[in-house]
């Protein structure tokens, strides 16, 4: 091994090192100067900043000694870009569309579009933003499937966790039990319901007839939830009213087939 080869090595070892202990040294800076401003920015807001300044800081990182590695082994950076010619036309016009990507993701942090943990759709496409970085922003639906998307391509999102969901449940009662006796028994299974659920927002309340369907009088009972909570709300108080009901002897209809049988 000439001495030309392992002084290039040595000082590639070097330029990798010091960038990565650059990038060590401002990751934890800029952390603490998140933690510092922790209680003034909402927590996944802070997260989603985080997550877009650690990507760009460390491709800049990247870039830079990148360059520096090339001009180590007698590469003319200055003379490689100046006669790229169509090449630098291409690499130019890819990087204004990452500048692009950088200023939208930029802009649905500051207007507050969406954080890292909302629920959202964006593009037909429903769920959790898991990363948004200086290019892309990454959904995950319930079913597991993962959607890439570049920020400059997010025009219109439905924010899902922005504001309070609402449960809605419709129970259905015979026509042959007493107004009354089924309002009374459904406002208390609401009262207890209120004292007991812990994702709600105000009480579970009981509006009152909500239809009269076919074969039977059908009750609406409705809360306000934290965001995206409505689902497993709805499935407590369904089985809450369900054991209600079926304690006081009140008959939930269902469909039923009538056959009659001609001789």
């Amino acid at each position: 091994m000439t001495q030309a080869l392992t002084n290039q090595i040595i000082s590639t070892s070097f330029i990798v090192v010091i960038s990565t202990i650059i990038w060590i040294v401002l990751k934890r800076i800029i952390k603490r100067l998140f933690n510092y401003k922790s209680k003034k920015i909402d927590e996944k807001k802070q997260k989603t900043i985080e997550s877009l300044i650690f990507n760009f800081v460390k491709a800049f990182i990247f870039l830079i000694a990148a360059l520096m590695i090339m001009e180590v082994y007698g590469i003319d950076t200055k003379s490689l870009v100046a006669s790229l010619g169509v090449a630098g036309l291409v690499i130019g016009l890819a990087l204004q569309d990452l500048l692009k990507d950088f200023i939208s993701g930029m802009t649905i942090i500051f207007e507050n579009q969406y954080y890292i943990g909302d629920i959202v759709t964006i593009n037909g496409f429903k769920g959790e933003v898991i990363s948004l970085t200086i290019k892309t922003t990454k959904l995950k639906s319930y079913d597991g499937q993962v959607k890439i998307l570049s920020n400059r391509v997010v025009t219109e999102v439905v924010n899902h966790t922005v504001e309070n969901s609402l449960a809605i449940v419709d129970i259905g009662v015979s026509y042959n039990t007493n107004n009354d006796k089924a309002e009374k028994i459904l406002k208390e299974a609401c009262e207890e319901l209120t004292k007991t659920l812990k994702k709600i927002k105000g009480s579970v309340e009981l509006l009152g007839i909500q239809s009269l369907s076919d074969s039977a009088v059908i009750y609406r009972i409705v809360v306000e939830t934290k965001p995206m909570e409505h689902y497993e709300i709805e499935r407590i108080i369904r089985k809450k009213i369900k054991e209600t009901l079926d304690k006081n002897n009140i008959e939930i209809p269902f469909n039923q087939v009538v056959i009659h049988n001609a001789k």
